[in-house]
């Protein structure tokens, strides 16, 4: 644990990191780090947009999930998959935001466009 008393936060995949009190949510974490998570709700787990990833062994790096969180995600819980608005931290982690499905779909059709165009 680091910043005296605080626990770091590292965002992937551009690894914006910063340091929050213990039990902040990793919403919050996230945009006073810069870091882009999505979320229309305002943080009150009702869009599920606001999901992260966390590998197993940082799972205990967080508190455990809210009923909410339960009731929301089911069985993604297994697979790693958080609510930043409900998920607090309780120790130094390093979460994983995947990429918006627009920008993921737009990047596609770009790399295909890419590759049509050194097929002419």
């Amino acid at each position: 644990m680091g910043g005296g008393g605080k626990h770091s936060v590292t965002f992937g995949p551009d690894g914006e990191q910063i340091f929050v009190r213990p039990g902040t949510t990793l919403l919050e974490a996230s945009r006073r780090a810069g870091a882009k998570v999505r979320t229309r709700c305002g943080g009150v787990a009702g869009c599920l947009m606001c999901k992260i990833h966390v590998s197993e062994d940082q799972a205990d790096r967080l508190q455990p999930p809210t009923t909410a969180e339960i009731r929301k995600l089911g069985s993604l819980l297994g697979q790693g998959v958080r609510l930043s608005c409900q998920a607090r931290t309780r120790g130094d982690v390093v979460v994983s935001i995947p990429e918006d499905p627009l920008k993921a779909a737009i990047r596609k059709r770009l790399a295909e466009q890419e590759e049509d165009d050194w097929l002419i």
